[in-house]
């Protein structure tokens, strides 16, 4: 019988991210024991590696809960869609930024810069 390991059993000088102590957080994270920004801090991890690890579990979880599954291949280029689908997002919002910033004194040096 495996016993649950839990984040706060795990000492503090132990450095290595490993698959299992990485689900042992994303599980953490959802079931709301602690939140992204407070492991963040805990654990010296950024909110979006954070963010990542718990994307990719549950896709992960989609994917192994399917009738059927996709196999690798299939599941590298959803992921590539994915991150895609992301940079264009982001792109969007970079602009949306630069443009209200235009408006304003401060961001109009900025741009120019």
């Amino acid at each position: 019988m495996t016993k649950d390991i839990a984040m706060t059993d795990l000492p503090d000088e132990v450095k290595r991210w490993t698959a299992k102590r990485r689900t042992a957080l994303v599980v953490e994270l959802l079931r709301g024991e602690t939140s992204i920004e407070e492991a963040s801090r805990r654990h010296g991890l950024t909110v979006a590696e954070l963010e990542e690890w718990k994307e990719r579990f549950l896709a992960g979880a989609e994917n192994a809960l399917r009738s059927r599954p996709l196999d690798e291949e299939a599941q590298r280029e959803a992921e590539i869609k994915r991150l895609k689908q992301k940079i264009g997002d982001l792109v969007i919002d970079l602009d949306i930024y630069k443009e209200a910033m235009r408006g304003h004194p401060f961001g109009r040096r900025m741009l120019d810069e």
